[in-house]
């Protein structure tokens, strides 16, 4: 019998918590039924010359079995999601991992199975999101004005940068990491895993604390694939996912503390926002978020709050 062949994609280093809650992945599935599957780990597409981007795309044309990616790329499919893209929303990464491993994540894997080609197995830690740019520290709103930042593909996000005074430029992660050295950007936002592991640090001086968005990411599976795989396949996947999950979660509040004790003071400024600093800020994003707050359900909120 030919052993089932399972490709889980990322975009990431062997350094990130993501890589390394992949690689667990894999090895429960190897554990749990190592004889019928065959389990094979593209951990950075972006080394292959692909976008990350492209990761749900492999996953509908059958390329990859899995993958992870954060929820700003399905929101356009599962308007739930777009929560998540609201500055300020989350404050506590704890209560909105509960809740997406929770009453939130049922719903919106019960959405994701109706209106996309994925099947949902578990959402990732993505932490929250600071600003690094390589001009001034950045205290205020008036910090911000005319930085080009960089930030990922979505409107209401480019809305949020705008309010605060930057020039938003949209772009795929592989562009901006293979442009982070030249003036294409002044600025860009990402949480410290990132902006450690893309190796950011070592362009943009300045470090603001500013937690203006919490990311997470979800862990995809092929619908069609996952209907093909024999019962015990299947549950061996869920399984994997739960502990691949359970992981990553760990990892991601650990290593926020591992990259501050990495981080060369002579290098790099870390600025940590008074309660006064972080209080304008979200004042200058308000009607963004008065905006869209009208488009968002109630009980989404409730669900982080």
């Amino acid at each position: 019998m030919d052993k089932i062949l399972i490709k889980l994609g990322g975009y990431q280093g062997p350094n990130s918590v993501h890589t390394r809650a992949a690689i667990r992945f894999g090895e429960v599935l190897q554990r749990e039924v190592g004889e019928r599957v065959a389990f094979e780990l593209v951990g950075d597409v972006l080394a292959l010359g692909r976008k990350s981007g492209e990761l749900p795309t492999m996953v509908e044309s059958g390329e990859l079995a899995l993958c992870y990616m954060s929820t700003v790329r399905f929101a356009p499919r599962v308007p739930e999601l777009a929560v998540f893209e609201l500055p300020f929303i989350v404050r506590d990464r704890t209560r909105a991992m509960q809740a997406l491993e929770g009453t939130l994540g049922s719903l919106v894997r019960q959405r994701m199975h109706e209106r996309t080609a994925f099947r949902a197995l578990g959402f990732w830690d993505n932490g929250f999101r600071h600003f690094t740019n390589k001009v001034r520290p950045i205290h205020a709103p008036a910090d911000c004005k005319g930085l080009r930042i960089r930030t990922q593909l979505s409107e209401l996000l480019g809305e949020t940068m705008t309010a605060l005074g930057f020039v938003p430029i949209p772009t795929e992660i592989k562009e901006f990491v293979e442009h982070i050295a030249s003036d294409r950007f002044d600025a860009q936002e990402n949480p410290l895993t990132n902006i450690f592991n893309f190796n950011v640090h070592r362009y943009h001086r300045y470090i603001t604390l500013s937690g203006h968005f919490f990311g997470a990411s979800a862990l995809v599976c092929s619908q069609a694939q996952y209907a093909s795989w024999p019962h015990q396949v299947q549950l061996a996947v869920e399984l994997a996912a739960r502990e691949a999950t359970a992981l990553q979660h760990q990892l991601a509040a650990e290593e926020d503390d591992e990259i501050f004790a990495k981080i060369d003071p002579r290098e790099n400024e870390v600025i940590r926002l008074t309660a006064a600093e972080h209080a304008a800020f979200v004042q200058a994003v308000e009607p963004v978020r008065a905006r869209h707050l009208e488009e968002i359900d109630p009980k989404l909120l409730a669900y982080l709050s």
